[in-house]
């Protein structure tokens, strides 16, 4: 069926809403899995309320003892509003080091970003398996179908349209790669085929929209739920993983955990025998293990686009490394 386009207006508005909703719940009833990681936001809370209407779920969220974690309170509210099964666990510094090792393999990446992002996703799935749920769903995906990223906000029109393009270009789910490793299956409703086609088809500008007096990302996804949860989390601002999870410290503990002689000397080791940039010590903490488990960093075709900060291959369109995280 072949997606019609709509505009923001009373008349159109409530029959979308009801298409959206039905849109996912139907997804979610194809994705279906014993848990969901829940975070509190508005991504995993939808994914929550539809599928708790179909199984009895379990949620599963996780916060790093050193930093502020606000997705606990979010996720305990949503977890209390649908009376469902919700497990809450806090990882010391020790299991992070550790799980930071793991994730750096599964992703193949060093970028800071991604690693502080991934190791939260990477112990939620193993705090689950342990739990014995081996399906999980996660709500990845949504944040590039829906305009959830900050830096998309102030854009409109044609160009609100081509940057949400060139992120359905590059999209991937490091969910994936990090439950393969786990021996668990992870399901993604938002990027369903069907639904994912549905979302794409959507104006940009039902996905970006004023309300309570300023601009908000994933506004029609808002719109089609503020009825149904808590306005709370409705109306959360976008947090990434990293400072809902408290992972959001990494670089302070790194700054105070690598001197600056060290950190001098081995970022021009790496710029000079690897042609490898090190940002900070964080960076340098990530790349060191990289290093050591994959290798330094080569392009598979040297006559393709290459990153200025690691000579990996890139996409064409990417407007940064995946596995450096140099922004270009």
């Amino acid at each position: 069926m072949t997606n019609p386009r709509h505009q923001a207006d009373a008349e159109h508005l409530a029959p979308l809403c009801k298409r959206l909703v039905k849109e996912l719940d139907e997804s979610v009833q194809r994705n279906l899995a014993e848990g969901v990681l829940l975070s509190g936001g508005l991504d995993s809370s939808i994914l929550a309320y539809l599928a708790s209407k179909h199984a009895k779920l379990k949620a599963f969220t996780v916060a790093f003892r050193e930093g502020p974690a606000p997705d606990i309170d979010y996720a305990t509210l949503i977890a209390d509003h649908l009376k469902i099964e919700h497990h809450v666990y806090i990882f010391d510094r020790g299991e992070l080091i550790e799980a930071i090792r793991s994730v750096v393999r599964s992703v193949d990446s060093f970028d800071p970003m991604e690693i502080r992002n991934s190791t939260a996703i990477y112990i939620g799935l193993k705090k689950a398996k342990e739990n014995g749920t081996s399906t999980l769903m996660t709500g990845d995906m949504c944040d590039e179908l829906f305009a959830g990223y900050n830096f998309l906000h102030e854009l409109e029109g044609k160009r609100l349209y081509s940057e949400l393009q060139k992120l359905w270009n590059v999209m991937s789910s490091p969910s994936e790669r990090l439950a393969r490793d786990l021996g668990m299956n992870v399901k993604l409703p938002y990027s369903d085929p069907k639904f994912k086609r549905f979302a794409m088809g959507l104006q940009p500008e039902l996905k970006v929209h004023w309300e309570k007096g300023r601009r908000w990302g994933k506004w029609i996804l808002r719109k089609a739920f503020e009825n149904l949860l808590p306005k709370e989390v409705v109306w959360r601002t976008k947090v990434p993983i990293e400072l809902g999870s408290g992972t959001s410290v990494l670089p302070h503990i790194f700054d105070s955990t690598i001197s600056d002689a060290e950190f001098k000397v081995k970022r021009n080791k790496y710029f000079s025998e690897d042609g490898v940039t090190i940002r900070d010590k964080e960076h340098l903490f990530y790349y060191e293990i990289y290093r050591s488990e994959m290798g330094v960093p080569h392009p598979t075709n040297p006559k393709d686009k290459l990153c200025p900060g690691c000579n990996s291959n890139i996409p064409p369109q990417s407007t940064y490394c995946r596995r450096c995280g140099t922004q270009l």
